[in-house]
């Protein structure tokens, strides 16, 4: 049975959506090495995820994020996911609680700027592209797939 990968953000899906196209370059379209479930907090979040990768599976809302984060075997988004309330708000306690306490790796891509009214200690001041990279490969780690 694949592996079941969970993306998940919210605002425009800018960093969800990157980490799709990047996953979907790491495996065959065609035929996946994995599931990939986006789900956004808000349509427009999801809709952007789902043009990263043209295999990924979607959805919308706080249900989809807690129902997915149960079944998901890697978890990658923003940092904000984990934390109530954070993204403006649209990360509720629920989606926070719920990809928190997942049984599911988390892959977190921090977000050290002052509009995210948090900051993680000893992150280097990479640029985002390269975070996104990371991110993207350690997902693949993660699943005990190998880069083509």
């Amino acid at each position: 049975m694949p592996k079941h990968v969970l993306v998940v953000d919210g605002q425009g899906g800018r960093i969800g959506r990157a980490l799709a196209e990047r996953l979907a370059a790491r495996t065959d379209p065609e035929n996946p090495a994995f599931v990939l479930t986006v789900v956004g907090a808000n349509a427009l979040a999801t809709a952007n995820m789902m043009k990263g990768a043209s295999f990924a599976r979607g959805a919308t809302g706080e249900n989809a994020a807690v129902v997915n984060a149960a079944r998901a075997d890697v978890i990658a988004g923003p940092i904000g996911i984990i934390l109530a309330d954070a993204m403006l708000g649209e990360i509720t306690p629920a989606v926070a609680r719920a990809v928190s306490s997942s049984p599911a790796v988390r892959v977190l891509v921090p977000m050290n700027r002052t509009q995210c009214e948090n900051y993680v200690v000893g992150v280097r001041d990479d640029p985002l592209s390269v975070l996104l990279d990371e991110a993207a490969d350690a997902v693949i780690r993660f699943l005990g797939e190998q880069k083509p």
